[in-house]
């Protein structure tokens, strides 16, 4: 018999961001594989939607308000997780923050506090959590959502890009050091993904022109091209993959 290495069946997975956009179509994937997937985002109404329509699709899933940039949130979420499941096999870090579109030198300290509480200090200690569930329980995969602005900054996205490239590194810092615990951790850097966190970007013609006439696919992404790079990091598949960084670009960065 081959051996499904995509099969998700008994994993306990935490997605955040999971409410619309490329974090929804995570969530819808790795359920469809067989994970139980904890919906997260910071309004609960959304994410039961999103928990119930898996469901009703013959999924598992539960709904679970946080916002990555409140440690009392993330606190509060692995508690609950611990209660309730007393493990967590998956954690996709996708949550973000990108409150600014305009040139560096405008930007404010409300902007820039926001998105680095959001994209690295939330990423961070989500990390913390649950790589000391995973730790206690022998292993588990940890996917963090960077950006193609990790490697190339954005215009007029200058903070945001400077968060996403720290993000690469803490990737790759927690391969490292968690490594031996049997916990890996990749990165998926998406290119230009038609999602409403990227509203700013596709409200303007000529930033859509500009970027697709340098994309060889000559297109944007849809959301859902993301999840199967974050499938292949989070199963079997991957099994001596870590601390990567998988861009999913179209070649937007060749």
């Amino acid at each position: 018999m081959t051996q499904d290495l995509f099969n998700l069946t008994g994993k306990i997975a935490l997605v955040t961001g999971a409410s619309r956009g490329i974090g929804e179509e995570i969530a819808r994937l790795l359920a469809a594989q067989g994970a139980h997937v904890i919906v997260s985002s910071r309004r609960i109404e959304d994410c039961r939607t999103v928990a119930d329509e898996i469901v009703k699709s013959g999924g598992s899933a539960e709904a679970l308000a946080c916002h990555v940039g409140k440690m009392e949130d993330i606190t509060a979420t692995f508690e609950t997780i611990r209660a309730k499941h007393g493990r967590l096999d998956i954690l996709v870090n996708n949550a973000a923050a990108n409150p600014y579109f305009g040139h560096i030198l405008e930007t404010d300290i409300g902007a820039f506090n926001k998105t680095v509480e959001v994209n690295i200090r939330g990423y961070f200690f989500m990390s913390i959590e649950a790589g000391k569930l995973m730790r206690a329980q022998g292993g588990g995969a940890i996917v963090n959502t960077a950006s193609v602005n990790a490697l190339q900054p954005g215009d007029r996205q200058g903070i945001y890009s400077i968060t996403k490239a720290a993000v690469v590194n803490m990737t790759k810092a927690f391969a490292k050091e968690c490594g031996p615990f049997g916990i890996r951790v990749n990165a998926l850097l998406p290119g230009f993904t038609k999602t409403k966190f990227a509203g700013a970007l596709f409200e303007d013609a000529g930033i859509v022109a500009r970027l697709v006439g340098g994309i060889p696919l000559r297109r944007h992404a849809e959301p859902k091209e993301m999840a199967g790079t974050v499938l292949y990091l989070v199963s079997d598949a991957s099994s001596y993959t870590n601390g990567e960084c998988i861009v999913v670009d179209g070649g937007m960065t060749i």
